[in-house]
């Protein structure tokens, strides 16, 4: 039997997915799916690690994921781990584990990886909606963020290989399709299109959904589909972080508040019925009381009633985690007056 464990986004579930296809003929072996997001997501992995060998003495443990790619020595040095592969070798992980291998980790640079291995599932386990990853790696370089360090640069996934997984799924039964990617919207040659193509295809397709959209890079043809084809669904989740301009800058993204704020209401002229949810992060370093309430002040001004909030952790090698840093408990408390105030608004 081999066990999967996910730690961490929509992207890595569906290379769970990947992953327990390819293993399916193995037995006792188990692989642990990490995430690199924060230093804490970290220290949460190597925790899951101890509990399953405890658990498990005699299983095979392999470490793949973020945490790998960005950390591999340090994991690399737990006993309990047996292997350790970084993002790109996952995708080989069946050569590298039947094979015989004198090294422990194999962890290569995920910045020398141009092409995209796209590997067609057929469906997924426990699931009524499934998630289609359409490009892998990010372009963009937020202060907060060590994704692209673990994921490489934007690549796109082939179209003709995107319909024919959507396909496989519409046949498998589901009803509900999720196009998902560490920056969904940076889709080569354009999002746009794709989605249009998709819904062109696959009229039937009950719901088509989105993993976090980036604000920035939403454009007048998607608005446009939004209205014209009912089968997208009428909840979008947008990565904005800050409700704060200034902080905004800080934190690099490409986007202002007056921006989501445009959005949502070009999409509601499209769908009035739409709804939105968001990612916010609580505590940036330098954010002032001023620029938390600009945030608050958002959620009511665009009308988001779907908050993701989280308290900001410094993620070593950013150039954030180099900035003057917030108590953690100011971090913390921001973060529940957010998270109430999603709540409320969700009633």
């Amino acid at each position: 039997m081999v066990e999967v464990i996910t730690l961490g986004c929509r992207i890595n579930s569906y290379e769970s997915e990947v992953l327990k296809e390819k293993l399916s003929e193995l037995d006792n072996v188990i692989v642990i799916n990490t995430c690199a997001v924060t230093g804490e997501a970290e220290r949460q992995c190597r925790q899951t690690i101890r509990k399953l060998r405890k658990n498990n003495p005699e299983a095979r443990i392999i470490v793949t994921g973020c945490a790998a790619q960005i950390n591999p020595r340090r994991f690399a040095e737990m006993p309990e781990v047996d292997l350790v592969l970084g993002n790109k070798e996952k995708n080989e992980i069946e050569k590298f584990i039947t094979g015989e291998l004198s090294e422990k980790s194999i962890v290569g640079d995920i910045f020398k990886y141009e092409d995209y291995d796209h590997y067609l599932i057929t469906g997924f386990e426990g699931r009524q909606r499934a998630f289609v990853q359409i490009q892998q790696g990010c372009n963009h370089r937020c202060t907060y963020c060590i994704v692209p360090y673990a994921r490489g640069n934007n690549r796109s996934v082939a179209e003709e290989a995107i319909l024919k997984q959507i396909k496989e799924l519409l046949n498998q039964g589901f009803k509900e399709i999720c196009l998902t990617g560490v920056d969904a919207c940076s889709y080569q040659p354009s999002f746009s299109s794709l989605v249009q193509h998709i819904l062109e295809t696959f009229p039937e397709l009950p719901s088509l959904q989105f993993g976090s959209l980036d604000p920035a890079a939403v454009d007048e043809d998607f608005i446009n589909l939004v209205g014209k084809y009912p089968n997208i669904h009428p909840h979008f989740h947008l990565s904005i972080q800050s409700g704060d301009n200034l902080i905004l800058k800080r934190m690099k993204r490409r986007h202002s508040r007056e921006d989501v704020i445009n959005l949502c209401n070009n999409i509601r002229k499209q769908r009035p019925e739409a709804t939105f949810g968001a990612d916010f992060i609580c505590g940036f370093p330098t954010e002032t009381e001023e620029n938390f309430q600009n945030t608050c002040k958002l959620v009511d001004e665009a009308g988001i009633s779907k908050l993701h909030v989280f308290p900001y952790s410094e993620r070593p090698g950013t150039p954030a985690a180099l900035m003057p840093q917030l108590p953690v408990e100011t971090r913390r408390e921001r973060a529940r007056i957010l998270r109430e105030k999603g709540d409320a608004s969700d009633e």
